[in-house]
């Protein structure tokens, strides 16, 4: 019996590191495709159309959002990200997994439009961390990033919304566990294992 390809929902705060582990991933295997997200924000230095994001006007991105073009979409930090649905079936329809990564407004959405869907959170493994992380970008201005630290907390109350939770202590554990949930056995890092619950109190608990 053929399995039908998986589509594989992946959310975090700002500065987890979903990105570099979602690459990582992605060179691991090949197979892997990764939906190219609709952005209203401009490109940052490095970022290339098509292959980062597909940059987009408001007007049209709004354009886009009326003739029902996309499978989730929402406003984070004043601009507004899309992810296109025929995007996203064309890949599955040509056996390819697919990973989205998308906050956790648009995994919302897409859980509902897909229940088949495997929602993946990624959190840092402390505050500290997190801080240090958008701070080494060295993309952001210093009210960005203190906007980002504020706004963290609130991203990461919806960890539980997901099936599996990836702690990126370690980077290159934390993608051992991406691959093990992307092969079928990622029981161990199913959200409800014995001591993800006060690491995610502890990092609430450290709002700035």
């Amino acid at each position: 019996m053929t399995t039908r390809p998986r589509l594989f929902v992946i959310s975090a705060p700002s500065g987890a590191g979903k990105t570099s582990l979602v690459r990582a991933l992605m060179h691991a295997d090949p197979l892997i495709a990764h939906s190219v997200s609709y952005t209203t924000r401009a490109p940052r230095p490095g970022e290339v159309e098509g292959r980062d994001y597909c940059f987009v006007s408001r007007a049209e991105f709004e354009a886009m959002v009326g003739r029902g073009e996309f499978l989730e979409h929402a406003e984070v930090f004043d601009h507004r990200y899309g992810t296109a649905r025929a995007q996203v079936e064309g890949l599955l329809a040509a056996g390819r997994p697919v990973i989205l990564e998308i906050d956790w407004q648009g995994a919302r959405q897409v859980r509902a439009a897909s229940p088949e869907c495997v929602p993946i959170f990624i959190l840092p493994p402390s505050r500290a961390a997190l801080e240090h992380r958008l701070r080494g970008r060295g993309t952001d201005p210093e009210p960005v990033i203190a906007r980002r630290l504020r706004d963290a907390a609130a991203d990461m109350s919806h960890w539980s919304e997901a099936r599996f939770v990836v702690v990126n202590d370690d980077f290159e554990r934390a993608l051992a566990d991406l691959r093990s949930i992307f092969a079928g056995a990622g029981e161990a890092s199913g959200r409800d294992r014995p001591g993800l619950a006060p690491l995610v109190a502890a990092l609430l608990d450290e709002r700035a």
